[in-house]
């Protein structure tokens, strides 16, 4: 049993506790990890709101991590003490269905299908102050070791500097690839994105790798619409700066409404304005954004019966363990810089103030460090 440090949820709507938690040996088939670093992504936030479906308190949350592994279990062969590695908030076990399905992403074990709360054995490895802990999409990486699921764990180059490749364990991909895989935008196309933290710039980054000729960021918050330019939008708009609804605005811009579409918040309303506003008849709208569990979305069918194409993506596409390290070897080869999109490092035991950071809108990507 490992000591160390981990922020602990112990109720929704509480801060998080940085305490000293005991990490369980990892079990046949798990891989315990020495998490270096840290990315605080907006999921983390709603799982602290408790709006976030299937999690159990107390939990150490976390997801977005990367680390070394520390030891193995019982017939773990891919993985060895050493290895950087980043764990997988999207499993991929290689066997169900899906994982067989080269056009799929998606995995069975996942949280989607059933709670990720505990580890396959409905036991957890964490324990504090006499009590068990919750796990959180099997990462928990706001411990300094978790235990991990070999098929939720992948290795990546060892030259990957982990507290900046661990933005690839969620919030990077997840954009990036929604503009390259789920929308498949094309070269000279338009493109709208509600929402430019993180993951909405993420997108905005594929968008232009993809070709797009122009690029319109969507948000209130006009601080962010200089990194946003930086990255590659071409327009920054406010929907506050306008007294018709925004979809009006981004159909006159464009003039039959962009081509692709991204929500990249998770409000019903912007997600209804984002599918109203792209082109009706070839319009691709591509949700990002979590909305809280138990939400509905009413939709005028006439949006749908004309043409457009609504969908959702799961982490950006990508089949996790096959492609997380081919996005590590593209970030070490320069093809990419999601470094631009980290403005604050912050230590574990700063980890309040990082969410602050994002609830206020002053932060892109928080990284803690243990």
């Amino acid at each position: 049993v490992i000591r160390c440090r981990a922020a602990v949820a112990w109720a929704a709507g509480k801060p998080l506790s940085v305490e000293e938690v005991e990490v369980a040996p990892p079990k046949a088939g798990e891989v315990r990890i020495k998490i270096v670093a840290t990315g605080i992504c907006r999921t983390d936030d709603h799982v602290l709101e408790g709006c976030f479906p299937n999690v159990d308190f107390p939990v150490i949350p976390g997801h977005e991590g990367a680390g070394i592994v520390e030891s193995v279990g019982e017939g773990v062969t891919s993985v060895k003490p050493g290895d950087k590695v980043i764990p997988l908030c999207l499993p991929q076990c290689g066997e169900c269905s899906f994982c067989l399905n080269p056009e799929s992403n998606y995995c069975v074990k996942s949280h989607v299908s059933e709670p990720q709360n505990l580890l396959p054995d409905k036991t957890s490895r964490f324990t504090c102050k006499g009590k068990q802990i919750h796990h959180f999409l099997w990462v928990s990486s706001f411990a300094e070791y978790t235990v991990i699921p070999e098929y939720a764990v992948a290795k990546i180059d060892t030259a990957a500097p982990l507290d900046k490749v661990c933005l690839l364990g969620c919030g990077f991909p997840t954009g990036y690839g929604a503009a390259i895989n789920t929308a498949k935008v094309k070269p000279g196309s338009t493109c709208a994105v509600f929402g430019i933290g993180g993951v909405g710039l993420s997108v905005v980054m594929g968008c232009k790798a993809a070709g797009a000729s122009r690029i319109i960021a969507v948000d209130i918050n006009k601080d962010k619409f200089a990194k946003a330019k930086e990255l590659g939008a071409t327009d920054c708009i406010s929907p506050q700066d306008f007294k018709k609804p925004i979809q009006e605005v981004l159909t006159e811009m464009t003039g039959h409404g962009v081509d692709y579409s991204f929500e990249v918040i998770g409000h019903v309303d912007t997600i209804t304005a984002a599918l109203a506003s792209c082109n009706m008849n070839t319009g691709i709208c591509v949700m990002i954004g979590v909305p809280a569990s138990g939400s509905v979305i009413s939709v005028d069918p006439m949006l749908l019966l004309s043409g457009r194409t609504w969908k959702a993506t799961l982490l950006g596409g990508w089949k996790m363990r096959d492609c997380i390290p081919k996005l590590v070897s593209s970030y070490l080869e320069k093809k990419f810089n999601s470094d631009l999109l980290i403005t604050h490092t912050l230590p574990i035991i700063k980890v309040n103030e990082g969410f602050e950071l994002l609830r206020a809108g002053k932060s892109i990507r928080s990284i803690l460090l243990f």
